[in-house]
């Protein structure tokens, strides 16, 4: 009993974690203090398929070792509005996304550095979905 107690802790640790997920990009989702997940790997590593709108850690596309958490809104042949805010393109320029690829965004669009500025991201670099929030600390 005590393998395989092990052996679960083990399957736990090796595939669902804590991750402290921070910043403005993910405002009103997530705090821009850090606050905790529950992140699912064994899904990803299973080759479960990424789902429109779900919450995803990935390895940052811009700064190597670096991990970031965003929302896919875009899977592999979808037609994504490149920027609906205008800010980075102009409103009507779509891009269609390429195999192996997602459309990535912050959920605070103004404060969120995402595919709109660097374009479609490999699907290699997904590395977790979040799952749940650990705890929120109540503000005084």
């Amino acid at each position: 009993i005590r393998t395989v107690c092990t052996q679960k802790r083990l399957l736990y640790l090796s595939y669902f974690n804590t991750f402290k997920c921070q910043g403005p990009s993910v405002l009103p989702t997530f705090a821009v203090k850090p606050e905790g997940i529950i992140e699912d790997r064994l899904s990803i590593r299973l080759g479960r398929p990424l789902e429109r709108g779900g919450l995803y850690v990935l390895h940052s596309p811009r700064q190597p070792g670096a991990q970031i958490c965003k929302r896919i809104i875009g899977l592999p042949g979808d037609i994504i509005c490149v920027d609906p805010t205008g800010t980075y393109a102009p409103s009507t320029e779509h891009c269609i996304i390429p195999p192996g690829h997602v459309w990535i965004v912050g959920d605070n669009a103004a404060a969120s550095i995402d595919s709109r500025t660097y374009g479609p991201v490999p699907i290699a670099l997904v590395w977790s979905r979040v799952v749940a929030r650990v705890s929120s600390s109540p503000t005084k």
